[in-house]
């Protein structure tokens, strides 16, 4: 069961348009596993639109209450909506393709949100594999992040965001286990140790490295940018 979900206000500026795509197609993708977000994006978008079309509606009322009322009673409204109707063509939808990849010979679907995005070729450490998502954001690295069972990611911490969406699979960490659909977005504040103990597949945005912060591992700082 999904518990982790973006904010109210991730969500209003999704609707909005005023998201970077990685974090737009973050929200989108979790919708598609959470039907209580979607229902909350559909609310959103609706209130909108209406608010647009009042807006719009008033701007074309001042404009028209300005023009000759004789030009609209000319009007033949009987014969624009023939027009409109006349047309018995049904167009036909292509059924959308399916993007997938494989990381240690498993194959995993990809949501929709992802189709027309690139993605890079994987590499690898270890019981990590990390593909690139190019969606050209400067400093933003988008990528598709891979934990074969019994992995990990070292304890770290992050100079900036790391929000990870989980696609397949679980891990946990200090605060719990997290399962398919959690999206999880965390600040500099935060340090963890996610652990794997059957394979995940992530969605992960981040705009810094992260910062390797126990023992040996520390020695690892100069690959960081490897994971995300």
């Amino acid at each position: 069961m999904i518990k982790h979900h973006p904010t109210f206000k991730l969500i209003q500026s999704f609707v909005k348009g005023e998201l970077p795509a990685s974090l737009s197609a973050a929200i989108a993708m979790h919708a598609e596993m959470c039907s209580a977000c979607q229902q909350q994006i559909l609310q959103l978008t609706e209130q909108l639109a209406e608010m647009s079309f009042e807006e719009s509606l008033l701007d074309r009322f001042t404009v028209d209450s300005a023009l000759d009322r004789a030009d609209i009673a000319d009007f033949d409204f009987e014969e624009m909506i023939a027009s409109i109707t006349e047309n018995n063509d049904i167009t036909q939808v292509a059924p959308k393709a399916v993007k997938e990849i494989t990381f240690a010979q498993t194959t995993y679907k990809l949501p929709l949100a992802l189709n027309s995005t690139t993605l890079g070729k994987a590499a690898n450490i270890g019981k990590l594999s990390r593909a690139r998502v190019h969606l050209d954001e400067n400093e933003i690295h988008t990528s598709l992040l891979h934990i074969q069972p019994g992995g990990g990611v070292p304890e770290h911490k992050h100079k900036g965001f790391e929000l990870t969406l989980l696609l397949d699979g679980s891990f946990n960490d200090v605060n719990g286990e997290y399962v398919k659909g959690d999206f999880i977005l965390l600040d500099s504040a935060h340090q963890h140790h996610p652990i794997s103990e059957n394979g995940c597949l992530c969605y992960t945005v981040a705009n810094d490295a992260l910062h390797f912060t126990q023992g040996i591992n520390k020695l690892l700082n100069p690959l960081a940018t490897f994971i995300y």
